[in-house]
């Protein structure tokens, strides 16, 4: 039998899908009568997966599916386990073979969907399946969501905490691969390895205004190291309200509150003095407490010394794990809107605090600018992530061969009341 060289588009369509990891092609033979019925290609493909019944796949070795013979060509091969994860591919120019380029999960039951076509074009299909086998490693590496399921504000990023250190730059593309984080509407995002035990996401600009936000993981069965397997992990759904925005000038005393970009209320201020002053820097909500007992003792002050105090404070709103909230502040109304004399807070009247307390949120951005204070801190002392600029972010993602800097969240002092 005589053949004849054929000019085939259908390799960009099936290579296109193959990376997209989807499961229905983009274009095809639907028009075509011969893809009617897809002639069974068993004879036409070989795969390296197990053939015996029983026998088990090794996950660490790669699958792999070929073409017998001149007479035929690979167009599709979709991957998929149980659970709906896809495992993602390439396809050889000329359709001779098709192998894996994501690992295979361990202990899953996998269903592998080849399309080829014969010499005169005709469409063939052979679906496989086979599980792999149990891991042998002992150790599960669980990932942890945060925050708490729930609606949050705007610049609340998202928190992903390993019960394992993982410090190898291919392990950690493997974990971070396998993180995923859907919003609606969609934006572009990104995690940042804060340790080797915490990642963070945020998007390239706040999460907009009423989005819905879910994290989930892939890792379950994936194998990270030699004796570090993925372990399951519960998914997480938050949702953002109204864009809140507050920003305190600390040179001008005044705080300025902003919902969806508009201006709603400005409150005279006071903020950290000399040798106290307020970190500069975007700030996100940490928590609202009604009633704090702040002592200067928490952050090094000696008792009995002019500076220091123990003071029942109300309507606190934390920004900092080390202390720094906007509060009510009665005992100093007189300054408030004409100098800085707190430890490092903000503080306001009673009645003002007590309406900042009603209006903001867990996740609401807190700004502070024109103060003399340090910068916020990027990592460890709540989520200052905002004060990293988007090219530097990108450079904690292990997917580019970024370095992780900052120190680890869990040294930070947690829950220490200090300035007023």
């Amino acid at each position: 039998m005589n053949h004849t060289p054929r000019t085939r588009t259908v390799v960009s369509c099936a290579l296109l899908v193959t990376a997209l990891g989807a499961g229905v092609t983009g274009c095809g033979s639907d028009g075509n009568p011969l893809s009617a019925k897809p002639y069974d290609a068993a004879d036409q493909i070989s795969f390296n997966g197990p053939t015996g019944a029983g026998k088990r796949a090794d996950p660490d070795k790669p699958l792999e599916v070929t073409a017998n013979s001149d007479d035929g060509r690979i167009t599709d091969v979709t991957a998929q386990d149980s659970t709906g994860r896809y495992v993602a591919g390439e396809l050889a120019a000329d359709g001779s073979r098709w192998h894996s380029t994501s690992p295979l999960a361990a202990n899953a039951h996998y269903t592998v969907t080849v399309s080829t076509e014969d010499e005169d074009g005709a469409p063939g299909r052979r679906v496989l399946a086979f599980d792999t086998s149990r891991p042998t490693a002992q150790k599960r590496l669980n990932v942890t969501f945060g925050p708490d399921a729930g609606e949050y504000g705007v610049g609340q990023p998202l928190t992903a905490q390993l019960d394992h250190e993982v410090k190898d730059k291919a392990q950690r593309a493997v974990v971070e691969r396998a993180l995923r984080v859907d919003s609606t509407p969609a934006v572009q995002g990104s995690w940042y390895w804060v340790s080797d035990k915490e990642l963070h996401y945020r998007p390239k600009e706040y999460w907009p205004s009423h989005a819905t936000i879910q994290v989930h993981s892939n890792l379950d069965g994936v194998k990270i190291s030699d004796r570090l397997w993925g372990g399951k992990s519960k998914a997480l759904k938050i949702t953002t309200g109204n864009r809140i925005e507050v920003v305190t000038d600390a040179s001008a005393h005044q705080l300025t509150f902003f919902e969806n970009g508009q201006v709603i209320n400005q409150i005279p201020v006071t903020t950290g003095k000399p040798g106290y002053e307020t970190r500069n820097g975007v700030k996100v909500v940490l928590a609202k407490q009604y009633f704090v007992r702040m002592r200067g003792a928490t952050v090094g002050i000696a008792e009995g010394s002019a500076d220091s105090y123990d003071l029942p404070v109300y309507y606190a709103t934390r920004v900092t794990w080390s202390g720094e909230y906007v509060h009510a502040a009665p005992w100093s109304v007189g300054s408030q809107g004409y100098e800085n004399v707190s430890h490092g807070c903000t503080g306001m009247s009673t009645g003002n605090a007590e309406w900042f307390f009603d209006h903001i949120h867990e996740g609401d951005i807190v700004k502070v600018v024109n103060s003399n204070g340090d910068p916020m801190e990027p990592f460890g002392n709540g989520f200052g992530d905002w004060n990293v600029d988007w090219k530097k972010w990108r450079t904690g993602s292990a997917l580019i061969n970024g370095t992780p800097e900052g120190p680890a969240p869990q040294d930070a002092l947690r829950l220490q009341p200090t300035a007023v």
